[in-house]
């Protein structure tokens, strides 16, 4: 029988700022729905994949975390994540300047930064992703995402 407290991750990162709180955190939720609806119906109950929304101060500071799948959700200016990655990831998608999607084309790393400029841009970010890039990156996730780990030791 599995361990119910062991699972494999996708984590979800918003910036620990008052303003990411308030308008990023929504969305990350937002696109922790969409990751389980679309994991959901490959069955197998979501892959064995948890799907959690942490900060980026967490993120920062766990290095388990960093060797989980991660999406990171809003500007380097309020997410320090997307802070760090924006001149280590590559853009995917820079529409006019106003929203970006930055991500290993091959998805060699499981590692993706979704912002825009404003939060209308950054949800349009957000849905693009979605729209675009998600079912790819799940699929990554499926074949390159790491063994399941204990979940009790990060609550």
């Amino acid at each position: 029988m599995a361990d119910p407290s062991a699972a494999r991750l996708i984590l979800i990162v918003t910036g620990s700022a008052l303003r990411a709180e308030e308008v990023d955190r929504p969305l990350a939720y937002y696109l922790r729905k969409q990751v389980e609806e679309q994991l959901g119906r490959r069955g197998d109950d979501q892959a064995g994949f948890q799907v959690r929304v942490v900060s980026d101060l967490r993120w920062l500071h766990d290095e388990t975390f960093q060797e989980q799948p991660t999406v990171s959700v809003g500007g380097p200016g309020v997410n320090l994540l997307s802070h760090r990655w924006l001149e280590e990831l590559p853009l995917s998608l820079a529409v006019e300047e106003q929203y970006f999607i930055q991500m290993d084309p091959d998805l060699n790393e499981l590692k993706v930064s979704i912002w825009g400029m404003d939060n209308p841009n950054t949800q349009i970010a957000v849905s693009a992703f979605v729209t675009r890039f998600l079912p790819r990156f799940l699929d990554r996730c499926l074949a390159e995402a790491p063994d399941a780990i204990d979940l009790d030791e990060f609550d």
